[in-house]
């Protein structure tokens, strides 16, 4: 059997018009390219809500952060992967491991003093301000020395 094209065709087909019976060459390809481009695309999702995880410092931090990290993914609220990237990125102080024991208790003297100093330093400077004459002066109740 012959085949002649359709009287109403040009002379001329663009090359990715197949004939009847043969495999459509382009069509394979752009499957290809599909499959692998919604392939990438996953990749790069679960790449992206593991971000967080990969933040995560410490062993209790880091398991909260997967569990925000998988309600997150499974119901699709982004505020849950929002407050564990928040948390990832928020390096807690080891409070009670046994070197920081020592070092806190060393620390808070000194922060104590600090504050007291500046809390001294702050009520003169607002009763100076307050101060209307010499014999009328606002008392402040400010910490002792």
């Amino acid at each position: 059997m012959t085949e002649s094209t359709h009287p109403a065709a040009s002379d001329h087909l663009p090359s990715f018009i197949t004939a009847p019976g043969e495999t459509d060459v382009l069509m394979v390809v752009m499957a290809i390219i599909l499959l692998l481009f919604v392939l990438m695309v996953g990749v790069l999702y679960f790449r992206l809500h593991a971000l967080p995880e990969r933040f995560a410092h410490k062993k209790v931090q880091f398991e909260i952060v997967c569990v925000l990290a998988l309600l997150a993914m499974f119901t699709h609220t982004h505020i849950f992967w929002i407050a564990g990237l928040l948390l990832a990125l928020i390096d807690f102080p080891a409070v009670y491991s046994d070197g920081s024991r020592d070092q806190l208790r060393k620390s808070l003297p000194k922060t104590r003093e600090k504050a007291r100093i500046k809390v001294q330093t702050d009520c003169r400077k607002i009763s100076d301000r307050l101060s209307f004459s010499s014999h009328l002066t606002i008392i402040l109740p400010c910490i002792p020395a």
